[in-house]
């Protein structure tokens, strides 16, 4: 469902030279309003299990997902965020850089404190050279599992998309999460217990969960399509704790764009996509027209034995015409556990062109991923509870946003190390040595304008899996990924002519994954894994690039309604 846009005005005009034509592009001001509330109105899935969300409200009713943001090329947009609900919320605006403007990047106790209950603010979203899809969810606690929308970005007013084959039509797909029960109590409890949280009740398409075992009588979600024309399908993966495969019966698809960025065309029968990650891709309604399964199915890779939703989910591609076949076929997806089926599909993800990736004078920082154990802090937690790291620090949520610490000149901790303290065998057997990581809030300082290098690696700490890793303020480039420890070696394999410019990226397990990118945003910014349960459990940093010399090279002024820095 989509939202009143509240009003429209000029902010510049600009002219793009486009093959060869002179065309006219104005940047635009969008203004929305979110209501978050937790609903009158409940939600029932899987076969009668009926409960309010935490949701944004549209015209008195919630909807999950949330509304679609729509906006062109170097638009900002203005979202006025209520919050009707029991506690602090905050909205993080996934794979927009906001340029210069870290204030309203949204992580809560990092770039801002929550919106308190009953009080409001209006975020300002500055795009600027993102093309394609992201996506907007809130960044509090595991508030996102139901507050959680789309951003459309298209080209420039007049400008086509750029490949051979232009849509016909658009249509928006969200994988989404279902839980049975409360999912911020599932986190808190499984907090002060030290376990597990509860793992998810079933997986949705849209908000719809489709026949699965779980129960074989949930409705998908119709996808209406005629025959011969060719859709645009904008795929969010907003599932909280599972990477996804997606496919749809007898049709291939075409990936033509990754978090904002066009790469290079691949037809695939499959795609593998990450939490935090958007893929576009082009449909052509070409066989037989009937009915047809859409499918996502969870890929997991743990090391040891785990529990997980096994569920798949289900939307229908349905010819405009066609009567329902007897038996609806579904696509051949691959084994929750086929790793060389993830990495095959992730391998050919290359640039549209040739990209500028920083190659000289690089600050390489290499960051050890670990899922990890910590003793017990609460009555209600035996022996050890579960933890997670980056370079064997758990990050402990601090009482005051960083951001507002860093501006104002207050005391914190600059010491987050840019390699593991201890230097080991990642990968290796040792690795269950290194369980225990410290606890602490650090942030790694980063000078203007350096050409920075960070390389993921995975661990056999704890429980080895694939790690999708968010940088927030920044898409990178990825250079290269592998199998095992790191080594210098590996750098002249490294693509550096057509990496894809990404915002999250998975780290295989027992593997690892490199990234560069110039740091020319200044601002406070979150690193994370983008599953859930490892941020929780503390698998999160905080990098701070500092300000330039010129004007155009430093954070922006605070907002008026950001708290004042105190007297010195």
């Amino acid at each position: 469902m989509g939202v009143k846009k509240m009003g429209l005005v000029f902010a510049f005009l600009g002219f793009l030279f486009f093959d060869g034509l002179l065309l006219r592009t104005a940047a635009e001001d969008h203004h929305y309003s979110f209501i978050l509330r937790e609903s009158l109105v409940n939600f029932t899935r899987l076969c009668g299990q009926t409960k309010s969300m935490f949701t944004v409200e549209i015209e008195g009713l919630p909807v999950w997902p949330g509304p679609t943001i729509h906006v062109r090329k170097g638009d900002t947009a203005y979202i006025n965020v209520h919050n009707n609900g029991d506690y602090g919320v905050t909205i993080h605006w996934h794979g927009v850089k906001q340029p210069r403007n870290p204030w309203y990047d949204g992580p809560e106790y990092v770039t801002q404190m929550p919106i308190e209950p009953q009080t409001n603010l209006t975020y300002e979203v500055i795009f600027s050279d993102e093309e394609g899809t992201l996506w907007w969810h809130a960044h509090s606690g595991w508030s996102r599992a139901t507050i959680h929308g789309a951003i459309v970005i298209k080209p420039p007013e007049g400008a086509p998309y750029p490949y051979d084959t232009q849509p016909d039509g658009e249509h928006v797909l969200v994988l989404g999460e279902w839980y049975n029960g409360d999912v911020m109590e599932n986190i808190e409890e499984a907090l002060r217990t030290g376990g597990d949280p509860k793992m998810s009740d079933g997986y949705a398409i849209n908000g719809l969960l489709g026949p699965s075992d779980a129960c074989p009588d949930d409705p998908s979600y119709p996808l209406l399509v005629e025959h011969g024309k060719t859709y645009l399908l904008r795929i969010v993966n907003a599932v909280m704790n599972e990477e996804m495969f997606f496919g749809i019966a007898d049709h291939t698809i075409t990936v033509v764009g990754q978090d904002g960025a066009y790469i290079t065309p691949i037809t695939v029968d499959y795609i593998m996509i990450t939490p935090g990650q958007t893929m576009d891709v082009l449909l052509t309604a070409n066989q037989a027209p009937s009915y047809y399964y859409i499918v996502a199915t969870p890929f997991m890779d743990h090391s040891l034995p785990a529990p997980f939703d096994k569920n798949n989910t289900s939307a229908i591609l349905m010819y405009t015409g066609a009567t329902p076949p007897t038996t609806i076929p579904s696509p051949s997806l691959p084994d929750s556990s086929n790793r060389d089926a993830a990495s095959n599909f992730t391998s050919q993800i290359k640039s549209l062109n040739p990209v500028d990736v920083p190659t000289d004078d690089i600050k390489r920082i290499l960051i050890a991923v670990s899922v990890n154990r910590l003793p017990c802090t609460d009555p209600d937690c035996k022996d050890s509870r579960q933890s997670a790291s980056l370079n064997n620090i758990s990050f402990l949520t601090p009482t005051t946003d960083i951001l507002h610490s860093y501006y104002c000149g207050l005391p914190f901790d600059k010491d987050f190390p840019a390699m593991p303290p201890v230097p080991f065998d990642y990968t290796g057997d040792e690795a269950a040595n290194y369980e225990l990581p410290s606890v602490g809030t650090k942030a790694l300082i980063i000078d203007y304008g350096t050409n920075v290098e960070i390389v993921f690696q995975g661990t056999n700490v704890g429980n080895a899996e694939n790690h999708p890793m968010h940088l927030h303020g920044y898409s990178f480039f990825l250079v290269g990924t592998g199998d095992g420890n790191w080594d210098r070696d590996d750098i002249t394999n490294y693509n550096t002519t057509y990496a894809p410019a990404v915002n999250t990226i998975g780290v295989p397990k027992n593997g690892w994954a490199a990234i560069r990118f110039k740091a020319d945003n200044p601002g406070v910014w979150f690193m994370h894994c983008h599953l859930e349960r490892h941020s929780s459990w503390g698998m999160s940093g905080v990098i701070i690039v500092q300000n330039g010399d010129s004007p155009d090279e430093r954070i922006l002024l605070p907002p008026p309604n950001f708290p004042a820095c105190p007297p010195k």
